[in-house]
């Protein structure tokens, strides 16, 4: 059980102050103490629980048990370090400290950002209102995952719609795989036929890697689905079963249709946490700013980020953490130490395609869309074994492995930074 240090004194000081208790927050949190057990490490958390967000594509698709993907945080956050369950307010790069949502300001030396993304249901109007009722639902909450095995399972006719927001979001190949496992189950149970499959993708293309789209049209024709690109959900009536899309078309221009649906699976638009985004340590677009390779602030040197909340353009996975989470463990101890930072992440990411029930398209890329495969099989190929990487052996090793610190096939590319 963690240490809990709800009565954090403003003076207080830490080595390293993690911002966020999820997968980033955890595991980089027990890297560090398991290369440098004497450091004084705080992560700020206000959640009670932490989440295995991997699994609840297979929930929804009635493949795994909700109760197994949620565990309590004190259980989960390593026993060596002070858990602060406050929300932050505010990042005070210039100050070395974190505010909190109750005014107390939490010191550090060196400064670890993770608190992932938030999800923006209210940007899509009618959307907070029907949430888990009226066939609306979305495998991207873990209370909403098991009414997507409800609707699946009682849908029998009609139109089931599936929606993917403007990018980035968490795991870019979620919103196609909820369609793939509920057409699979249809097309089992012989109601494939009766039911008008759409897919409405608010990009230009099925997938960012263009060697795995091939294989993955190959089961959008066999599910029958018709497939709509630049086209972006706005609103949502569901007690009339209605849904709203905005639809880009060749010049740009944009015209707003409707559809009426027996069930609708929606991803919500993700966007970065104010208190990130109003920060001097944020780009553009609010994201925490780090170079790429190195993870860390370009303007504050004694600053790291990783995660869905970072800077890089990298998949937002839990795969993509896994690496980083090393990369930043090391570099964050060289800095300690004064020497040169010479690990590198090359962009990592993993998206196991659930293609159908017992079959997965494990798409491994890194920066680029470079596939960074890692068995000598052909990455394009659905299979097996991957499913059960993907619904036994990862699930495991994430609870008892990753959040533990171990750090199993975690090379990246010996490129050193630029």
């Amino acid at each position: 059980m963690a240490n809990l240090g709800q009565n954090v004194v403003t003076n207080q000081k830490f080595d390293v102050v993690v911002v966020g208790g999820g997968s980033a927050g955890i595991s980089v949190t027990a890297s560090l103490l398991k290369r440098d057990s004497s450091l004084r490490v705080a992560i700020i958390e206000p959640s009670n629980f932490h989440y295995y967000q991997p699994a609840w594509t297979l929930v929804g698709g009635g493949e795994y048990p909700i109760e197994k993907t949620r565990r309590p945080m004190g259980d989960v956050i390593p026993s060596q370090a002070t858990w602060i369950k406050e929300k932050v307010e505010e990042l005070l790069p210039e100050q070395n400290g974190v505010k909190l949502s109750n005014n107390v300001i939490v010191y550090y030396s060196q400064l670890i950002v993770c608190p992932g993304l938030r999800l923006a249901w209210e940007k899509i109007e009618g959307l907070q209102e029907t949430l888990g009722r009226n066939g609306v639902t979305s495998n991207y909450q873990f209370e909403l995952a098991p009414y997507t095995q409800h609707m699946i399972e009682k849908t029998s006719s009609g139109t089931a719609i599936f929606t993917q927001p403007p990018m980035p979001i968490k795991c870019a190949g979620a919103p196609q795989k909820a369609m793939y496992l509920s057409c699979d189950y249809w097309l089992r149970h012989k109601r494939l036929n009766s039911i008008k499959v759409e897919f409405h993708n608010a990009g230009a293309v099925l997938f960012g890697v263009s060697e795995f789209v091939a294989p993955l049209m190959e089961y959008v024709k066999k599910y029958n689905a018709k497939l709509n690109f630049n086209s972006t959900l706005v609103k949502v009536d569901g007690f009339n079963k209605r849904a709203w899309f905005d639809v880009k078309d060749a010049e740009g221009k944009v015209n707003r249709i409707e559809r009426n649906f027996s069930m609708i699976h929606v991803v919500p638009p993700q966007v970065p946490h104010d208190f990130v985004k109003n920060s001097p340590l944020a780009d553009q677009a609010g994201w925490c700013l780090v170079d790429n390779k190195t993870l860390q602030s370009p303007k504050y040197p004694n600053v790291f980020s990783l995660g869905d909340i970072a800077s890089t353009p990298n998949a937002k996975t839990a795969a993509a953490i896994r690496k980083q989470v090393v990369v930043v463990a090391k570099n964050l101890l060289s800095l300690r130490k004064k020497q040169p930072l010479e690990s590198s992440y090359d962009g990592y990411g993993s998206c196991p395609l659930t293609v159908q029930k017992g079959k997965i398209i494990l798409a491994e890329f890194g920066y680029g869309g470079k596939l960074l495969p890692t068995f000598p099989l052909k990455a394009t190929v659905a299979r097996r074994s991957a499913w059960f990487l993907k619904a036994t052996f990862l699930p495991r090793f994430y609870w008892s492995g990753m959040l533990k610190g171990c750090e199993w096939m975690t090379k990246c590319s010996p490129d050193k930074p630029d």
